[in-house]
């Protein structure tokens, strides 16, 4: 099936993010080193990022860096880190081509200073763009994210600023890093695996989740296509029935 020719541009998911998985059991299979993974993994990000732009998503999040990737071996890590600042180096021409803006989640002040410095940069060159919004999660933690909202709020009630009343959804999504973004329609996760791996568990409470088996340097825009097609052909209720929705 040509998936491309069969979505309907009206019915789009507003937000889609992804967990990017199976980098390292890519490079694994082929007899390379993990790194030769995440650096061919850059180009599905660059098609998919394309893929999303071509059809009119508005905002995508990718899942880049997490806070427990810090975790991992100390040479993988400042791979990471490197591909990070070259990449951005080389794809702010697509995203200016592209009418993308750049958007970061996360606690980026962990990030190395040359990998701040770019990001910034790119961020700042592309903040005029308004095609799409490309949201990078970087040494992001959706437990850390929410501990930190809550803290923030309990500051404002405590000294006055907010009342204990006046917290509701709102109040919580504006003290989130994803304070100017819709929450997540469509949540794909690669590599088979099927969990969530703290990403996202505010924002994700409506979604429609999809997993494969494609390992992430080999996702593609039509794999892209695929999951937007099975989207579209879901009945999303958001706790009604479906005699209510007809």
């Amino acid at each position: 099936m040509n998936y491309r020719e069969n979505i309907d541009l009206k019915k789009l998911p507003e937000h889609i993010a992804i967990i990017m998985d199976g980098n390292g059991r890519w490079a694994k299979k082929k007899g390379f080193l993990r790194a030769a993974g995440h650096e061919e993994g850059t180009k599905a990000v660059r098609d998919v990022v394309e893929g999303c732009a071509e059809l009119g998503v508005k905002n995508l999040t990718l899942y880049a860096f997490s806070t427990e990737n810090w975790n991992r071996p100390k040479l993988e890590v400042d791979t990471l880190m490197r591909l990070l600042v070259s990449s951005l180096k080389k794809e702010i021409k697509t995203l200016q081509e592209n009418d993308i803006k750049l958007n970061c989640l996360g606690n980026i002040s962990s990030l190395p200073k040359k990998a701040r410095r770019e990001l910034q940069d790119v961020i700042d060159k592309t903040s005029g763009n308004s095609r799409m919004t490309l949201s990078l999660a970087l040494s992001y933690g959706s437990r850390e994210e929410l501990t930190n909202c809550f803290k923030q709020i309990a500051d404002k009630v405590k000294s006055e600023e907010l009342s204990v009343d006046a917290v509701d959804e709102s109040v919580i999504n504006e003290h989130l890093y994803t304070r100017n973004l819709p929450d997540v329609d469509l949540l794909i996760r690669t590599s088979g695996e099927q969990r969530i791996s703290n990403f996202l568990l505010w924002q994700i409470a409506y979604a429609e989740l999809y997993f494969t088996k494609i390992l992430w340097p080999d996702y593609r825009r039509e794999d892209l296509f695929e999951a937007i097609y099975n989207y579209q052909n879901r009945e999303r209720r958001f706790g009604k029935t479906s005699e209510q929705l007809s």
